[in-house]
C-alpha cells in the first residue's frame, strides 16, 4: 500500500471512494455543457443550495451534537447583508441626496450611506460577519440549556431577529423585502469575471461552495475539535470532566456553521434576487435545514448530500403536483372524485405533511439516516457473503 493510500484510510475514507467522488465531480463540472434545459440548471442549483445549508447545519447539530432549529437567523444575516449592500451600491442621485439629509437624524440612513461606498460584491463578507456576531450573542445565550430547552431557546431567538428585521424598514425594507432587478457583474480590479446573465454563473458558483462545505465537514471531522465536538455530543458531562471547555467548543461549532450557513444565503439572494423576513428567516426554512441533515444521516460528510438529494426532487414534485397529475392521466384516479380533487387542489400545499411523515419514517425506520441504512445494509450482506 503506497504513502497515499495509507494517508486517505487514516483520514476515514478508501481510494475507491475518492475516486467515485473525483469522478462525480467531473461530471457535475461537464453537467451545465451537456445539459441545456434551464429547467434542469434550476433544480441543480436548489440542489447545491440544501446541500450547502446541510452540510452547514451538520456542524453544530451533526457532530457537536447541539441541535439549532435556528439557522434561518444566519441564513437571513447573509441575504441581508449581500442584498443592502448590492441594493445600498445600486442608489440613484435623488436616492443619495435624501439619505444624506436623513442621515443626520437616522443611524439607519447614515448606515446605508456608508453601504454605498461598498464594493457590491462585499456584502457577502458584511453577511458572514452579521452572521458570526449573531452566532456569538446566540451561543452565549442558548448554550446554558440543553436538550429541548436548547433547541426552544434557538427557535426564540431566530423569530426575534425575524422581527427585528420586519421592524427595520429604513435598513431592511420591512415586510416589502428588498428586490434588485439587475445583478453588478463580479470583477477583480478591471476584469470582469462573470456578469450573471445566465444560470451557469450561478451553477457552478452553487457546485464551488458545496465543494468548500463539504471539504469543511470533512476538516471538522478529522481534526482535533472534530473529535471535540463528538465527544461533547455523546456525553457533554464526560467530555467536561476530561477538560474539554463545552462552552468554546460549542460556541465555535456555532460560529462556524452560522459563518457557512451565511454562504447559503448570500448565494439565495443573489440567484433569487429578491428576499423578504417571510422567506429567509421563517420557521419552515430552519426546519427544512434540520431535515435534510436528519434525513441524509446527521454526524456523516455525505450524510446532508443525500438527504438533499431525497428532499429536493420530492419538494419539486409536489409543488408541481405531478403525483397528482399522474395519476390521474394515467386513469388510477378519477379526476371528478374526492380524491382526484384532493391530489389537484391540496397536494401541492401538503409539503409540510410529506415533510413530516417522510420524518417519522426515517426515525422508525432509518434512525441513522439513509445513508447510515445503506451502510448498514451493505455490511450485512458483506458479512452474509462471508
Amino acid at each position: 500500500m503506497n504513502r497515499f493510500s495509507i494517508f486517505i484510510n487514516r483520514r476515514g475514507a478508501s481510494p475507491v471512494a475518492l475516486i467515485a467522488f473525483i469522478v462525480i465531480v467531473c461530471l457535475l463540472i461537464a453537467f451545465p455543457v451537456y445539459v441545456g434545459s434551464p429547467y434542469a440548471r434550476h433544480i441543480m442549483i436548489l440542489l447545491f443550495l440544501s446541500i450547502i445549508m446541510g452540510e452547514s447545519w451538520n456542524i453544530v447539530g451533526g457532530y457537536a451534537g447541539q441541535y439549532s432549529v435556528g439557522h434561518a437567523a444566519y441564513f437571513g444575516a447573509g441575504a441581508y447583508g449581500t442584498m443592502i449592500v448590492i441594493n445600498a451600491s445600486q442608489f440613484d442621485a435623488d436616492k443619495l441626496s435624501e439619505l444624506q439629509e436623513l442621515a443626520k437624524d437616522s443611524r439607519l440612513s447614515s448606515l446605508l450611506l456608508s453601504a454605498h461606498d461598498l464594493p457590491p460584491w462585499s456584502g457577502i463578507i458584511v453577511g458572514m460577519i452579521a452572521a458570526l456576531i449573531l452566532s456569538l450573542i446566540i451561543g452565549s445565550i442558548c448554550f446554558r440549556l440543553r436538550g429541548p430547552y436548547f433547541v426552544l431557546a434557538s427557535i426564540a431567538v431566530a423569530e426575534i431577529v425575524r422581527l427585528t428585521v420586519l421592524n427595520l424598514p429604513d435598513l431592511t425594507q420591512g415586510a416589502e423585502g428588498i428586490l434588485i432587478s439587475t445583478l453588478p457583474p463580479f470583477t477583480i480590479g478591471s476584469t470582469v469575471i462573470t456578469t450573471f446573465n445566465s444560470k451557469i454563473p450561478f451553477y457552478y458558483t452553487g457546485l464551488m461552495l458545496v465543494l468548500i462545505t463539504i471539504l469543511v465537514t470533512w476538516l471538522v471531522q478529522n481534526s482535533k475539535a472534530g473529535y471535540f465536538f463528538q465527544a461533547i455530543r455523546e456525553d457533554q458531562d464526560a467530555a467536561h470532566s476530561l477538560g474539554i471547555s463545552l462552552t468554546f467548543y460549542k460556541n465555535s461549532a456555532l460560529a462556524l456553521s452560522a459563518v457557512l450557513t451565511s454562504l447559503a444565503g448570500s448565494f439565495y439572494a443573489i440567484y433569487i434576487k429578491f428576499i423578504d423576513p417571510t422567506t429567509v428567516l421563517s420557521l419552515d426554512l430552519s426546519v427544512q435545514i434540520v431535515l435534510i441533515s436528519i434525513i441524509g444521516g446527521i454526524g456523516t460528510i455525505f450524510g446532508p448530500v443525500v438527504g438533499a438529494v431525497v428532499l429536493v426532487p420530492l419538494a419539486e414534485v409536489l409543488r408541481s403536483n405531478l403525483i397528482g397529475e399522474s395519476l390521474i392521466s394515467s386513469g388510477m384516479v378519477n379526476a371528478d372524485s374526492a380524491f382526484g380533487n384532493f391530489l389537484t387542489e391540496n397536494l401541492s400545499h401538503a409539503h409540510v405533511l410529506i415533510y413530516g411523515i417522510l420524518v417519522v419514517v426515517v426515525i422508525l425506520f432509518m434512525p441513522d439516516g439513509v445513508l447510515g441504512f445503506f451502510k448498514a445494509l451493505l455490511a450485512k450482506k458483506r458479512k452474509e457473503a462471508a
